[in-house]
């Protein structure tokens, strides 16, 4: 049994991380290179809040956090007993509470803990831990299952997102000196397209009789998101032909991470059925730091004044076209976030599953008001210092 773990590199927003926040495993990274040399015997406690850990502590230490750790399981029982209740802000605003799964289990550990749908289903998990190319009966089945989870809820199913720091080595992939920066997502897919016609085919077919929603990674330009539409008609068409049962008119929307798609969110989103705010990437590609890296990491925050304005704009814009937009980064599960991005008007919040009965029992006791002051006062602010500062203060 894995109680805890820390890793010598590594990021927040980093794939472990969000890993070991998705099996509720307390984790901290980014430790540095003196944490290889501890040894076995040693005592550790891991608390991943502070992202602090202390090795081999004295009694004092160890019977504090104990108490800190009842106190907090306490208070995580209490929240569970209200997940499944919405997310009505006392003024009467709903907002929706979805999940980012990877895997079959994981499906159902979100519906345990309140979600309303899934705002992100990473495919990765179908490429992943093998040596071959998944057909598209494999996935098409692994898709349906997920889906029959539920049922008309609503399933937004990402495209295959690979490289930056999921390297799938079957796929040939190029080695890279900015792997971040080179053919990942969408661009690796429409490099290859029979690969991204299965998927899309899967995923249609999965979506016969059910809520899904196609979801295509870091579309740059309008060039790209047309490029996907195409492709998408084409599986639609083939599907067609062969008379497969598949989803009627699935809604199609993008990640926005990648600061062009914030800039161009006007144009692009005519073009789409929704936006769904990816604040990993897009913190990290705004603010040049990169978010595996944890001599930098702390620099990719998405609080960070620049990033906040181009969450607003992004919403801003899906709203001025009638378009609903939500939010799959990390920020959308931060407790010190979630006023912020429900005065911002954020229509659908995703997040990892664990933290949904906390993040809906906070957006019951807001006011919508309350929330926009705290949003309005954010945006005055120039500096992360003076962002994190204020957010540390109760309301």
């Amino acid at each position: 049994m894995v109680l805890g773990f820390g890793t010598a590199t590594g990021g927040a927003t980093s794939h472990t991380a969000i890993l070991s926040r998705s099996l509720g495993i307390p984790a901290v990274v980014g430790l540095g290179p003196e944490a290889l040399y501890l040894a076995s015997t040693d005592q550790l406690i891991l608390d991943g809040n502070s992202g602090e850990v202390w090795v081999n502590p004295d009694a004092a230490t160890t019977a504090a956090f104990e108490e800190r750790r009842q106190t907090q399981l306490r208070e995580q029982t209490e929240t569970l007993r209200h997940a499944h209740q919405p997310a009505i802000t006392t003024d009467g605003w709903q907002v929706e509470i979805a999940a980012n799964i990877g895997s079959l289990a994981d499906a159902q550990h979100a519906i345990d803990m309140g979600a309303e749908g899934v705002g992100l289903l990473r495919t990765e998990f179908l490429f992943l831990a093998r040596n071959t190319l998944p057909s598209e009966e494999e996935q098409y089945h692994a898709l349906r299952a997920i889906a029959d989870v539920f049922h008309q809820r609503p399933l937004v199913v990402r495209t295959l997102d690979a490289g930056g720091d999921k390297q799938i080595p079957y796929l040939d992939m190029p080695i890279e000196q900015n792997p971040f920066l080179g053919r990942r997502a969408i661009r690796l897919t429409l490099a290859e397209p029979q690969l991204l016609q299965a998927q899309l085919r899967a995923i249609l077919r999965a979506g016969h009789e059910r809520n899904i929603k196609i979801m295509f990674p870091m579309i740059g330009s309008i060039s790209e998101l047309r490029q996907c539409r195409a492709q998408l008609e084409q599986a639609q068409a083939a599907l067609a032909v062969a008379g497969t049962p598949q989803a009627e008119s699935p809604e199609v929307g993008i990640m926005v991470e990648i600061p062009a798609a914030a800039i161009l969110a006007d144009a692009l989103a005519p073009l789409v059925d929704f936006f769904s705010i990816g604040t990993n990437d897009l913190a990290q590609y705004t603010l040049a730091a990169d978010r595996t890296n944890p001599l930098v990491a702390p620099l990719a925050d998405p609080l960070h004044p620049a990033v906040l304005h181009l969450i607003r704009q992004v919403i801003e814009a899906g709203h001025r076209h009638g378009k609903w937009v939500g939010m799959c980064g990390e920020l959308a599960g931060n407790p010190l976030a979630v006023p912020v991005l429900l005065g911002l008007g954020l229509d659908e919040f995703s997040m990892t599953a664990s933290a949904i009965p906390a993040a809906k029992a906070l957006i019951r006791a807001l006011s919508v008001p309350q929330a926009q002051e705290r949003a309005n006062r954010c945006l005055q602010l120039t500096d992360l210092a003076d962002v994190q500062q204020f957010l540390s203060q109760p309301f």
